[in-house]
């Protein structure tokens, strides 16, 4: 199973820009006959066809990001022995537990594309994640409380192209959100180089 994981910081998006969006979203997906409370929305959403499903990643999902890349919050993750706690963490049990294909590091989020061998070691490894390095970077800053938002975006990767895209995604973030070199923190198993 191959998952896109998207993380972000508690204060990365404040309340009235996540109330934009979830008005947006839920506007697309009554236009598209889905209630946007339902339990099986990822199943409905797929039902709906790939230029549909396209449709959605451009206009909902991808502007979710693009709040993300507006960069709100105190964004430490621009700090780089924060950064570095967090890809390091990642790094840690690559191979073993899970397989890394590309992760970036963002000033207030992370995304990150792996393969996991079933939902349990997905979902335990990801707590495992958000809990290490949110002690870890509170113990750096001197504080303590939430460092993380509770919940991510999880998207399974059911396609080459969808997986392509992804691959893709990650590597231009940096790009898109304006950031300079020592800002982020970008790696790929396709190569043994990543940037900083």
């Amino acid at each position: 199973m191959i998952l896109n994981r998207s993380t972000n910081t508690w204060d990365s998006l404040p309340a009235p820009v996540v109330q934009s969006w979830i008005d947006a979203r839920n506007v697309w997906l009554n236009q598209h006959g889905i209630d946007p409370n339902t339990d099986d929305l990822e199943a409905k959403l797929n039902a709906l066809g790939s230029a549909s499903l396209r449709e959605f990643q451009l206009r909902v999902s991808d502007r979710w990001n693009d709040h993300l890349d507006e960069c709100h919050g105190v964004c430490v993750l621009r700090q780089a022995k924060l950064a570095k706690i967090v890809a390091d963490s990642l790094l840690f049990f690559n191979g073993v537990r899970y397989e890394l294909t590309d992760f970036v590091v963002m000033p207030n989020h992370v995304h990150v594309l792996v393969a996991f061998p079933d939902e349990i070691s997905l979902l335990r490894q990801c707590d495992s994640w958000k809990h290490f390095t949110a002690l870890k970077i509170n113990r750096q800053l001197r504080r303590k409380g939430r460092f993380w938002q509770q919940d991510g975006f999880d998207h399974l990767v059911r396609s080459i192209e969808q997986f392509d895209y992804l691959r893709s995604y990650l590597k231009e973030n940096p790009k898109r959100a304006n950031l300079r070199t020592g800002e982020y923190v970008y790696w790929t198993s396709c190569s043994s180089r990543s940037a900083r």
